[in-house]
This record gives structure tokens, sequence and C-alpha cells, in this order.
């Protein structure tokens, strides 16, 4: 697994499209968000589409078409430096394909920050575009709004990222141990999913693997991860970090099987490191080589997340 392109790190003034990926976004929070921005000195701008809901399925942030359109366009914006998403949910997979890659990669690299559903988009820009990635907090999400850790982190990432080269959990070893490799994943669901997809990643061979979901019940999680093993998707992976398992079921019960499924892999696996639905939500970046100290808890960038 290779390290990929790391966009430029944003300075005061530079332009931040926010866009609507999955599902539907609250106004109110939306408005929030942007005031977040406009707070760090940045010059926030909604896309066109936004907060349209989908007239059949609520579940949808208008259509796939209007949410594909709205991505390509803030992508291709010369003046736009960054792309943010406004929230998950569910759709991406749904849109993925409608997007010209071709024009997107002549774009050049931008900042995209966003989670959870958007696992989809991380890996599609991985694969597709060479790209490193941010899965951290969206501008219309709770934790971006309210939550100071997962402010200051992501804000820190954005214009100062050296100061955050050491991603410092606070967590445990799940199975002890140092790793290096390339960062990769997000929400465990959403990998399980793209299995077959086309242009998924063949492999997390190489890669220190961030894994986190929300909403599932301990025997989906062991079929996600169960899946992956199966498929031969996890030889060769270095190193796991674990986030939030927010809605799941107790930790108490998520941890053996998370054990039991993990384990045989041999390698360190470091548990609740703070990514994902969780709050107080880290920034990880995806794409770039780092060093996983399970015990200690921390991942340690060899260069910032972005240039």
């Amino acid at each position: 697994m290779r390290e990929l392109v790391r966009p430029t790190r944003l300075a005061p003034g530079a332009r931040v499209a926010v866009v609507a990926r999955s599902g539907p976004v609250p106004e109110e929070r939306l408005q929030a968000g942007l005031d977040v921005l406009r707070g760090w000195g940045l010059d926030p701008v909604a896309a066109p589409h936004v907060l349209d809901r989908h007239r059949e399925f609520p579940y949808l942030a208008g259509t796939d078409a209007d949410r594909a359109a709205d991505f390509q366009r803030a992508w291709c914006d010369p003046a736009v430096d960054a792309v943010l998403c406004a929230r998950g949910g569910y759709g991406v997979q749904r849109m993925i394909d409608l997007l010209d890659w071709e024009a997107m990669r002549a774009a050049g690299p931008k900042v995209f920050v966003g989670f959870s559903d958007i696992t989809v988009l991380h890996e599609a820009f991985a694969t597709r575009l060479g790209l490193a990635t941010l899965h951290g907090p969206m501008a219309a999400g709770i934790d971006f709004i309210k939550n100071e850790r997962a402010q200051a982190h992501l804000r820190s990432t954005l214009f100062e990222p050296e100061a955050v080269r050491t991603v410092a959990s606070g967590g445990t070893a799940l199975v002890p141990g140092r790793a290096r490799g390339v960062t990769l994943g997000g929400c465990l669901s959403l990998l399980a999913a793209e299995r077959g997809a086309p242009h998924a990643r063949p492999s997390a061979s190489g890669g220190l693997l961030c894994l986190e979901d929300v909403g599932e019940q301990t025997y989906r999680l062991d079929r996600y991860l169960t899946q992956l093993l199966r498929a031969g998707w996890l030889d060769g992976v270095r190193g796991v970090l674990l986030g939030s398992w927010a809605e799941c079921d107790p930790y108490e019960r998520v941890r053996p099987m998370l054990a039991d499924r993990l384990g045989p892999l041999a390698v360190p696996v470091a548990e609740e490191f703070g990514f994902g639905h969780c709050e107080g939500a880290l920034t990880i970046p995806f794409g770039v080589a780092a060093e996983l100290d399970a015990g200690a808890g921390t991942l340690t960038l060899d260069e910032p997340a972005l240039r």
C-alpha cells in the first residue's frame, strides 16, 4: 500500500464548500456549522441542493443526480480549496458512479473531510484519485458544532497539521505492539458493503486499518468482520485502530467479538481510539504513512496530514 498525495493546508480566507452527500441536513445545524467555519476565518459556501429532501425517499438529501452535481461542481471549482460533507446517513453509494472522476482528477488535489457513510468516498478518493483525505467531523454534525475537542483537533489538522502529527487517543491495547503502515478505513459496515463494487480497494494489505460503526448489534459487526476475513481483504494488514461503537451493544459485549475476529491476525490492535460517532471525535488522516503504538494509544504520522 502506497502513500497518497496530500492536499495543501488551508489558510484564512480559503473557500470551503459544504455539500450533502447522503441524508437530509437540518437547516439550523447547517447554519451553525457555517458560523463555526466563518469563525475560523474561512469563506464557507453551501452547495445549491444541500438542504434538499427526496420526495419519495426521506432518508436522502435530494436526488442522486443533484447530490452528485453539487459535489462535482464544488470539487471542480478552482475557487474552492476544500470540500466538507454536511452529514452522513445513507446515499453515497447511490451517487458515486454518477461522478466524472476524470474531471475531478483534472481539478487537482483538495482537502476533503467526512466520515460514516462518507467512507465510500474516502475509498474512492484513494483508489481513483490517489488522494489523502480526512476522516473527521462534518459541518452540520452536533460534534462539529458543539464539541470543543472535535473542533480544535479538526481546526489544527486543517491549518497547522504539524501540530497534530501524533494523534493521542488515551485508549488501550486490545492486542499490544507497534506497527507501521498507511492509514485507511472508516465505517465497518460500509467497508464490507464495498466488496465487489467497481473500483473497490482489493485489499487492506500494508495498511493501518481504522474501524468504527454506529447502531449495529454485535452479531452484525461480527458478520461484517467475518466477510472481510473470508474475502481475504484483511490479509497483510499491519495494525488496527478501533474507534467508537456508538448505539451498538454495550462495549463489554462488542469487545470479545472484536478480540475473537481480529486477534488471529496477530497484529497490534488499539481500542477506544476516539474517532467516529463518538463525542469529541478526533480527525484521522487517511492515505498517510504512520506508526501505531497500541499500548500507548498513539498514531504518529511520518509527515503532517496536509502539505
